[in-house]
């Protein structure tokens, strides 16, 4: 059997942003590092690639080295042709640590130049690991008929070229292994202005396109964009979950247009695109980190965390909202997971479950379950949350 030729480019970089709220990782990587971030990309793509260990016989990776492939390859021991890159950045075979991120100037141009290396050598199927500004490098430089999937590892992810978690892009694979029909679609590549975004104004951006396996099972869609017309039912949802509000309780507000209407209802700042804390109705603390929600699940005796659902796409965890990561959701606990949207958003979905993709396996599955939705004042559905592979 010939064996499934893939090229693997890994950004180190991607996603440092977004447990400390920075909202992306474009040009403030070593803030980030300064915050306390941690690199998360490398454990995407072992989540990923784990799927792939008793296939290994199957798969020739050739791939840029250390942090942006060889080290993930060495950890589980697939082999490999390493790429012979660039020679500004030392990408030697370091801890994945963020002192060994920092150490590493990776950049746009790094990326480009692997791509433009693995077209020389004829591969099957390019797997990337990144976020939006990934998909967008990689897609100024990719020969158009050469197919990609990406591991969502980034802080925003709008493309539609990226599995819905690092363990569906395993399971696609697989599904090429085996000679499965997988078919082949053209999907957008979207970008954000990240200062803007930043600022809570989203630009989305078409860059292009790429070529990617379609399975709906395992690639997500494209991110639907812009403020819902039925401004309505948002006010009639702020107001049922104001109404449900209890005294000396702990509300973590997620982000989005929905949940901004309840702050907008409280007369409160809101943090459109980050997370917000309030007790008593009052404002706590605004667009807060991982460590700083953690620190206030300490002293909380009780505790809601209010999510939206991102249209088309349908995760609730994992999308541009990383300060609320494994650690955080498992104190708040499942039950105490308030998911608000309105009908229309849910139509989006076809009749596909929600996704939660923490980066957390274990977490993941035990989210997955029906959840009573708030869809209107005093109205609610029930819908399923899956991880994509149960």
């Amino acid at each position: 059997m010939n064996k499934l030729k893939v090229g693997l480019i890994i950004n180190p970089l991607a996603g440092l942003g977004g447990s400390v709220a920075l909202k992306g990782s474009d040009g403030c990587s070593e803030q980030a590092i300064s915050l306390g971030a941690k690199p998360k990309a490398q454990q995407r793509v072992i989540q990923a690639l784990s799927e792939l260990v008793e296939y290994k016989e199957c798969i020739e990776f050739i791939c840029a080295p250390g942090l942006m492939g060889t080290a993930v390859l060495d950890e589980l021991g697939f082999s490999y042709e390493v790429l012979c890159t660039h020679e500004s950045a030392d990408l030697s075979e370091e801890a994945n640590s963020a002192q060994a991120i920092s150490s590493q100037i990776t950049s746009a141009q790094d990326t480009k130049q692997a791509v433009q290396l693995l077209a020389q050598h004829k591969i099957d199927l390019l797997l990337f690991a990144g976020g939006d500004g990934t998909a967008r490098d990689i897609c100024e430089v990719l020969p158009e008929q050469m197919p990609v999937l990406g591991v969502p590892a980034g802080v925003k992810i709008h493309s539609a070229v990226y599995a819905i978690n690092p363990q569906a892009a395993g399971k696609l694979i697989i599904e090429m292994i085996k000679g499965e029909l997988v078919n082949l679609k053209m999907a957008d590549v979207r970008d954000i202005d990240e200062q803007a975004f930043r600022n809570g104004v989203v630009k989305a951006k078409l860059f292009g396109e790429m070529l990617v396996p379609e399975e709906g099972r395992f690639v997500q869609m494209m991110k639907c964009g812009g403020i819902e017309k039925e401004e309505w039912v948002i006010e009639d949802i702020a107001a049922e979950i104001i109404e449900q509000m209890e005294d000396d309780v702990l509300y973590i507000i997620g982000s989005g247009a929905t949940t901004k209407a309840i702050m907008d209802n409280l007369g409160l700042d809101n943090t459109l695109l980050g997370v917000d804390l309030v007790m008593n109705q009052e404002l706590i603390a605004s667009d807060v980190t991982e460590s700083e929600i953690l620190q206030a699940l300490e002293t909380a005796a009780q505790v809601k965390l209010v999510i939206s659902v991102i249209g088309g796409q349908g995760h609730i965890f994992g999308r541009g909202n990383q300060q609320l990561s494994p650690d955080v959701i498992r104190k708040v606990g499942k039950d105490n997971i308030q998911v608000l949207a309105t009908k229309t958003k849910i139509k989006t979905l076809s009749g596909r479950p929600m996704l939660v993709d923490t980066g957390d396996i274990q977490l993941d599955k035990e989210l997955v379950g029906w959840y009573r939705i708030v869809s209107g004042y005093q109205d609610e559905l029930v819908y399923p949350v899956s991880d994509g592979i149960s």
